[in-house]
């Protein structure tokens, strides 16, 4: 299980905060369907959520672990049955934080201002 320093762990939780599940793990635990969809969700996005059923924390705890020593992945955040882990790309091992934005989420350029025409005054005399 890879571990990050705790600034890194800052970003990421940052950038997390605004991501939905993407995959949701079931009474069944994991299995290999959930492993494949894990491995593709992480290669595509490098940083995810998971969802658990089970309430119990203990559980939800073993089943992080197992996650990211499995997907070699380290773990960022553990809220509730929120579970937010991070696995960088095998060329990208140093990229930064804003390379985690998704797409959807970048601002894009601003499009160009258009000035009105000035106005007309009323001048009384």
């Amino acid at each position: 299980m890879t571990e990050l320093a705790l600034s890194r762990r800052r970003e990421l939780k940052a950038l997390a905060h605004a991501l939905k599940p993407v995959v949701w793990i079931g009474a069944s635990g994991l299995s290999e369907g959930v492993i494949h969809e894990l491995d593709q969700a992480l290669k595509s996005h490098e940083l995810i959520k998971i969802k658990v059923s089970s309430d119990e924390r203990e559980k939800r705890n073993l089943l992080l672990e197992q996650i990211c020593n499995r997907m070699e992945a380290a773990p960022v955040q553990h809220i509730g049955k929120i579970l937010v882990i991070y696995r960088p790309e095998p060329d990208n091992t140093a990229g930064a934080a804003g390379d985690l934005i998704p797409v959807r989420n970048r601002r894009k350029s601003p499009a160009p201002r258009i000035e009105p025409a000035p106005r007309k005054r009323n001048v009384k005399r």
